[in-house]
């Protein structure tokens, strides 16, 4: 009887036993679960982007580099260069207007001292933004608003949106607008601003900024997607270079179809030098119907003598890369685009 009690016992301690080893497997497994997604969620509120900016801008790489470092958010650098490009284009002394956040007239502090500044305060809305739990691009916006507006945020739903934006600098203002004429708020049917701060500041910033998923790519009976790649690899080292009449090389600077056959050079098209070359030398189609690396084309822009007077690159979303003055994007919803159109163009088989 000893002994069948023993077996029993024996038997109940090892199931005991396992059930406690299977209990703590699941309870971890959970915990790692949580934490994956936690750390996902992390990642994905992170702005850790390739800027886009002038060269003017990127002559203070190196030094926003090492400043972000010292702060612990080199992640951040790409949107701290699109800061500067947005606040002062890297042309004036203090190209984080920064000294305002450290309690001085604007226009204070000298260039280095502009950017350790910049960043630090950046830091800190970062870090603020971190005990509110409140996302990075309100981080952006409260760079001009000051950290009352992550305040506002973790008040409203804690995540950046433009019409929250729009309500703080509303209630700061006491709804007193300012004329305001800029692409950013066109595209959003405005011709003001609330006259506190910029309520289009994230905007701003924001076309200053790509990602990997953010950038459009080619598709199949368009431009490959490294071919586009490629394209804009090239086309993007003379952003915010000025249009020069004549102009084909980066020596000269360019004018539209010498962007553009420039570009396309580079990925092994050969094109026509002349606007109305280019048009003739490829199968036409509509704007619906077009990928990024086409071509888009416009009629009248100018008394060029011909029909067809300009051409961009077309980089999808109704948005394209052209030689305008500057080199830069466009929006092709634009009544002026709109009102000039002609259509696509892709290189004949």
């Amino acid at each position: 009887m000893m002994k069948k009690f023993s077996l029993i016992f024996a038997l109940l301690s090892f199931l005991s036993f396992f059930a406690l080893l299977l209990f703590v497997g699941v309870v971890i497994g959970e915990e790692e679960d949580n934490s994956t997604e936690e750390e996902a969620s992390v990642v994905e509120g992170e702005i850790n982007q390739e800027a886009d900016v002038s060269s003017e801008t990127l002559k203070h790489q190196s030094t926003v580099e090492k400043y972000a470092k010292k702060e612990e958010i080199p992640e951040h650098s790409a949107t701290l260069l699109a800061i500067i490009e947005e606040e002062s284009g890297g042309k004036v002394q203090d190209v984080m207007q920064s000294s305002e956040s450290r309690g001085l007239a604007r226009n204070t502090l000298d260039t280095e001292v502009s950017i350790e500044q910049g960043v630090n305060y950046f830091a800190d809305l970062l870090a603020k933004a971190d005990d509110l739990g409140v996302d990075d691009w309100s981080v952006v916006q409260a760079y001009n608003y000051g950290e009352g507006f992550l305040n506002y945020v973790a008040e409203h739903g804690k995540k950046y949106s433009f019409e929250i934006a729009e309500n703080f600098a509303k209630d700061q203002s006491d709804g007193e607008k300012a004329a305001y004429t800029s692409p950013v708020a066109t595209k959003r049917g405005n011709d003001w601003r609330y006259n506190y701060g910029n309520m289009y500041y994230v905007d701003l910033v924001k076309q200053h900024i790509r990602t990997s998923e953010d950038r459009p790519k080619g598709q199949a009976d368009g431009a490959s997607d490294e071919k586009f790649d490629a394209m804009m690899d090239e086309a993007l080292k003379y952003k915010g270079d000025p249009y020069v009449f004549g102009g084909y090389t980066p020596e000269t600077s360019f004018d539209c179809s010498g962007l553009t056959q420039w570009v396309y050079k580079k990925v092994g098209y050969s094109i026509p030098r002349v606007t109305q070359d280019q048009y003739e030398a490829m199968d036409h189609l509509s704007l619906e119907k077009a990928q990024p690396g086409d071509l888009i084309f416009f009629h009248s822009t100018y008394d060029a003598g011909t029909y067809v007077t300009h051409v961009g690159i077309y980089v999808g979303e109704e948005k394209m890369y052209h030689a305008g003055d500057p080199i830069g994007y466009t929006d092709l919803t634009e009544k002026y685009w709109q009102d000039h159109l002609i259509g696509a163009g892709r290189m004949k088989d």
